[in-house]
């Protein structure tokens, strides 16, 4: 069965919905169990590298036979050097840890405004920054509604840091992670990285950098861990949906979605995210609905919307780069 690159596109586009709602639900539901942040990273980590790694050698089985250079890192990453560290740091190390760690201090709701709801306003920001792309005015006023929208949930956490809260710091992780995907939405955009090889060099990278430093860390007791006393079942399914579902799947569903829509109208795209994951934060984590997270959500969506709508062009499938191996 063949599908058109558009058909592909679209189908790209539902799985990353699917999974970035799960992502958020599970996430925040993960932070009343045993597992620590780093812990839930080095599950995604571990997870993610079963699959990719065997994957990225026997794609690259065929250059290394015939005496080519592969790729970088021990030859298991497709990409030069420093695409893989881009890559690996801002789509794979920053945002996971920025994430999981702003999940341990705010709701899941906030999450869904915050760090789903804000990619619009740093992609776009950063594409007129670094790919020279023009921000028409119909898009302005959708940021500006994203911007007011951010404003109203994170601003109330910022007021209640006077009085000892903690939500504050949730919050401004979310926000450093939203920055960091859209960082790398943008370096996949410039190269033109493909969705396999892209996924493959973010987990390469986070597998040689981060595993060593945590085992070795936690051996000189300079970082906590509940790995030891955690139930295996919750350390396989953090490995199977973090690592699996969250790099692998996620990961080539976005990419692919980027190299057909292009980095602006893709995040945009993403616009039903952060209502069906603060839904799913009220019904599954029973979380409450403050009149100021709705009308912010309420917002940050119309301005999403308004986003997708602005422009005809970005319907245009772009080039892109080949023989990055």
């Amino acid at each position: 069965m063949h599908f058109s690159p558009r058909t592909l596109g679209w189908i790209a586009a539902a799985v990353t919905v699917l999974i970035w709602t799960a992502f958020i639900v599970i996430t925040r539901a993960s932070a009343a169990h045993l597992l620590l942040p780093m812990d839930i990273l080095l599950a995604r980590i571990v997870g993610a590298s079963c699959v990719v790694l065997p994957w990225a050698w026997w794609l690259m089985r065929p250059a290394r036979r015939s005496g080519a250079s592969v790729g970088s890192l021990f030859g298991l990453s497709p990409l030069p050097l420093k695409i893989t560290v881009q890559a690996g740091l801002l789509g794979g190390l920053l945002y996971a840890l920025f994430s999981y760690n702003g999940f341990f201090y705010a709701p899941a709701s906030h999450a869904s405004v915050l760090m789903t709801g804000s990619l619009p306003l740093w992609t776009t920001l950063l594409a007129w920054w670094v790919l020279r792309e023009q921000i028409a005015a119909t898009r302005a006023v959708g940021l500006l509604c994203i911007v007011l929208g951010d404003v109203l949930v994170g601003g109330a956490s910022l007021f209640k840091a006077f009085d000892g809260g903690e939500i504050w710091k949730g919050d401004l992780l979310f926000i450093a992670a939203a920055l960091s995907w859209s960082s790398y939405i943008i370096l996949v955009r410039r190269h033109g990285l493909d969705a396999v090889r892209g996924t493959m060099a973010i987990t390469v990278f986070a597998c040689v950098t981060y595993v060593p430093v945590f085992v070795l860390a936690v051996l000189l007791d300079g970082l906590p861990t509940h790995l030891m006393t955690a139930a295996w079942q919750e350390i396989a399914f953090q490995a199977l949906f973090q690592g699996v579902g969250s790099v692998v799947i996620s990961g080539m569903a976005f990419t692919h979605m980027i190299r057909y829509f292009g980095p602006v109208r893709s995040t945009m795209i993403t616009a039903v995210v952060p209502g069906l994951s603060a839904l799913g934060a009220v019904v599954f984590l029973q979380e409450p609905m403050h009149w100021n997270l709705l009308l912010g959500l309420t917002m940050v969506t119309c301005g999403i919307v308004l986003g997708v709508r602005q422009s005809k062009s970005d319907l245009q499938i772009t080039p892109v780069k080949q023989g990055l191996v």
